[in-house]
């Protein structure tokens, strides 16, 4: 059996990755195809002890420096280890059976989070088991363009919601995809347009790996 194809939409907080990867599933479906549509931090154990710390707005508030670059670090590993675990848990087996896999954010999510306050060799030294995705798209757009965005839901701000850190985030995002170029399959797409012109954009990057 011919396996499924692994596909992931990355992008700093408000970029649209989410309701992309819905759409693009639901696309992939009409096409007559099988697909699992997953989410980093996931489902599992670890994936809802990272969510639970994202959502902490108090994170870091009293923490002293150097206790909380050891925080930082702690986060980066429990990344690694719910990718591990959602490659293992879910992922590859629904390769492994054919269907598609899209992702709401994967490994270069760590690569550009994590190396603001780690060291972006350990970050990718900790993250070295996680299989590259067929394809990886990065929905790309200014900082304050997904910071409006972000705005108008009606949710608290997460742990790197802050016009500052997606700056550099952002930043950190071009950079990893320059480093991959000659790697792993990257594409970047102006994330700024409305919603369905970046929908159509994302499914002529995913057309040609389908066969």
């Amino acid at each position: 059996m011919e396996p499924g194809k692994f596909i992931v939409l990355e992008g700093i907080d408000g970029a649209g990755t989410t309701t992309q990867a819905e759409r693009l599933a639901q696309w992939l479906r009409g096409r007559g195809l099988k697909v699992h549509l997953t989410r980093e931090p996931s489902t599992g154990r670890v994936g809802q002890v990272i969510r639970e710390w994202l959502a902490e707005p108090t994170l870091g508030a009293q923490v002293p420096p150097p206790a909380l670059l050891l925080r930082d670090h702690a986060l980066a590993l429990l990344f690694a280890a719910d990718r591990l675990d959602h490659l293992a848990r879910e992922v590859e087996p629904q390769l492994a059976q054919g269907i598609h896999v899209v992702s709401d954010r994967y490994l270069l999510s760590s690569l550009a989070y994590q190396s603001l306050a780690c060291d972006r060799d350990w970050v990718a030294e900790i993250n070295r088991e996680a299989r590259p995705a067929d394809l990886t798209t990065l929905l790309d757009l200014p900082a304050e363009q997904a910071m409006q965005r972000l705005s108008r839901r009606d949710k608290q701000p997460e742990l790197f919601e802050k016009i500052e850190v997606q700056e550099k985030v952002r930043q950190l995002y071009l950079d990893t995809v320059r480093e991959l170029a000659n790697d792993q399959a990257v594409v970047v797409l102006d994330g700024s347009k409305g919603i369905e012109e970046v929908f159509q954009a994302i499914c002529r990057t995913v057309e040609p790996i389908l066969g």
